[in-house]
């Protein structure tokens, strides 16, 4: 047993660590052999299947469901027929052996079936060519001869994996299959010959594009829809993007990703772009993340920005119309209520794609799948004629009962989830305590800070890019500042949640501040937090989904304490510009609260830089006895540490306090001078 999963999940990793052999989380692995059963004691055959929803590249065995063969090919003899053959599903939990492991896939049957010890079930763009072609048939025979053999459309299922087990046994000499609309599936007597059957075949059908591809098959180059500069292009894309978010969002809250890459620029580039996008993906392991079609801007890339702005707004309204009367004339009485219509992928010419999930991951990785039908587009088109199931077919699988069953068995949504925020001063004390908070909350978080490999640093602390990304930001800088939040916009689509925290702090009496002491406090806090919190309201208000900005402020702002003019002036400062935007931004539905926190010394930035040693001396205290004597002072005798304010940021910007604005939070345990009256 142990060499067999060893083997296969070598071969599944190698296999899913190449994008042209398959997508993300596409695809299938499996191999069979026998282990000792503990309740027998007897020898037991097995077959090991990759789980629904894993991934290949990142495969482990716990990703394994394990199956007793037996059983499996049992089922035959219990089969009601294609028309029930979803039923064959919950079958196979009566076929598992032992505890653990992955669900078991709607592929299981195929790799069961099969009488080969080895199967791989595989996704690359050069097969779904060939798949999707309209003579796909005749192509397989003429590429691969009769050592693969073309199998017509049907959706995955027991069915299916009777029908290449047919095949299978019907031609000996095949080394695998082309599904049609679908993928490839090719099997072994051992893993490795497997495996080089499954590159055999793509690599075959690469090379075959590659050497009878008529030229231009995505169509000539259409004028003025070629790729704009990079520089111009990003520019254009951060304008819009916080527009396309809110419209991809009208259903339920989205993330989004930016995408410029090469394959869909010269796809939006060329003449036949639009005819088809319209026909849309046909693996099911792509549109089921990219819905049936992308919704396409037909401008080029550097058309007006007012114009592009109110022709995304109509073809967005025709997008839902148009997805609305697919999903009516496909539905039956027993379909799943319709998930939404706005569009999963938007394509813009000269600029690229923007694509769209729950979370950051599934946004990205809905792009990838455009790319990939993209990829297969031109692989069809270059041979014979692009060909994608029918629509009738996308419903059956997009509003398919077993995918909505997954749907219903995911976890609840963390209190953060789908929330893009963006977090100033973050690479190290009070900041980087709310961006942790936050990203645990499920919210994508870009970490500003002045120093840029801090800032990446401390993001890459939090996970991949899909959960944070660092970004170089002086706030007292406009340029600096517009920029971050167009990194957050082409990073993660848009932004729902800013918090002004960067700051610093200069302990000296009035007649020891120099006006440079003064100038730089009000610079980096006053003046900073005004410019981020404009250049963000631009995005949300464009966005239309309302929102949170929240002021890092300090029971400073309302406590007169000495030796310390300029700060506890620019702290007032802050708290008032709450007030101040919570009375003007709050007919877009964006809030604006701030947090007083008082005596925060492990941990925090601005005590480290020296504030530390000038407050004790004020107080005639050790330095490290600061935080002590501060939690002396207050009426809950309890030291302030930077996750609690983070933990007032999560309530403040959460779903419990949605009616909340104005607000000033104090987190100092309890500050009798600087209560809010």
């Amino acid at each position: 047993m142990d060499q067999a999963v060893s083997d296969l999940i070598s071969r599944s990793n190698r296999l899913g660590a190449d994008p042209r052999n398959t997508n993300f989380a596409g695809g299938n692995t499996s191999a069979k052999g026998s282990d000792t059963d503990p309740a027998t004691g007897r020898p037991v055959e097995l077959v090991w299947v990759k789980g629904s929803g894993g991934d290949l590249g990142t495969l482990t065995p716990a990703g394994l469901a394990a199956l007793r063969l037996d059983r499996v090919r049992g089922l035959e003899a219990v089969y009601p027929g294609v028309e029930r053959e979803d039923e064959m599903v919950a079958a196979l939990d009566y076929c598992l052996h032992g505890k653990g492991g992955a669900a078991p896939s709607i592929d299981t049957a195929m790799h069961a079936l099969v009488e080969l010890p080895h199967v791989d079930h595989l996704h690359p763009d050069a097969g779904i060519a060939i798949a999707t072609a309209a003579d796909g048939e005749a192509l397989t025979r003429q590429i691969f001869g009769d050592r693969v053999v073309w199998v017509p459309w049907r959706r995955p299922g027991f069915q299916l994996g009777l029908d290449i087990r047919e095949v299978q046994r019907a031609n000996p000499q095949a080394v695998g299959c082309i599904l049609g609309g679908h993928g490839i599936t090719a099997w072994g007597a051992t893993s490795a010959e497997c495996e080089e059957r499954s590159l055999w075949i793509i690599r075959t059908a690469e090379a075959y594009i590659a050497e009878h591809a008529k030229p231009e098959p995505l169509g000539a180059p259409l004028p003025g829809f070629g790729p704009l500069e990079p520089e111009a292009r990003r520019a254009r894309a951060a304008e819009i993007a916080a527009q396309l978010r809110g419209l991809a969002s009208t259903d339920r809250p989205m993330v989004g990703r930016f995408n410029d890459d090469e394959v869909v620029l010269d796809f939006l580039s060329r003449s036949e772009h639009a005819r088809l996008a319209a026909l849309g993906s046909s693996c099911p392991d792509h549109f089921l993340r990219t819905k049936v079609k992308p919704m396409v801007l037909d401008l080029p890339g550097d058309a007006p920005i007012d114009e592009v702005r109110a022709r995304l707004a109509e073809l967005h309204a025709e997008y839902r119309a148009d997805y609305t009367a697919y999903y009516e004339r496909h539905a039956s009485a027993d379909s799943p209520a319709m998930r939404g219509a706005d569009p999963a992928i938007v394509l813009v010419p000269g600029v690229g794609m923007f694509s769209y999930g729950k979370d950051s991951q599934t946004a990205r990785v809905a792009g990838e799948f455009a790319i990939n039908a993209i990829n297969a587009m031109r692989g069809a088109e270059a041979l014979s004629a692009y060909q994608p199931i029918s629509d009738a077919e996308k419903f059956r699988i997009e509003y398919w009962a077993l995918e909505e069953a997954k749907l219903q068995r995911m976890p609840k949504a963390r209190s953060h989830a789908g929330r893009v925020a963006l977090v100033t001063g973050a690479a190290s004390g009070i900041g980087k305590a709310i961006a942790t908070r936050l990203a645990a909350d499920g919210a994508c978080v870009v970490i500003a800070d002045l120093d840029l490999a801090k800032a990446q640093a401390a993001a890459a602390e939090l996970g991949s890019s899909d959960v944070a990304i660092g970004v170089q930001c002086d706030v007292t800088k406009a340029d600096d500042v517009q920029a971050a939040v167009d990194a957050t916009l082409l990073a993660f689509g848009g932004v729902d949640l800013v918090v002004n925290n960067a700051g610093l702090s200069l302990s000296r009496s009035l007649l020891e501040t120099t006006e440079a002491d003064w100038d730089l406090q009000h610079d980096v806090m006053s003046k900073g937090s005004f410019l981020v919190a404009r250049a963000a309201a631009r995005a949300l208000i464009d966005q239309g989904m309302g929102g949170d900005i929240v002021y890092i402020s300090s029971k400073n702002a309302v406590f007169a304490g000495p030796n310390n003019i300029a700060y506890s002036a620019t702290k007032a400062d802050q708290a008032h510009q709450v007030r101040l935007l919570a009375a003007e931004l709050g007919q877009h539905g964006v809030r604006v609260n701030g947090i007083n926190p008082d005596g925060v010394v492990r941990g925090s930035g601005i005590f480290a830089g020296g504030w530390g040693a000038s407050r004790a001396e004020v107080y005639g205290v050790k330095e490290e006895e600061l935080g002590k004597y501060y939690a002396g002072r207050t009426l809950l005798g309890l030291e302030v540490l930077p996750e609690h304010v983070a933990n007032a940021v999560s309530v403040l910007t959460g779903p419990d306090l949605s009616h909340t604005t104005g607000l000033h939070v104090p987190v100092d345990s309890g500050v009798a001078a600087a209560f809010l009256r």
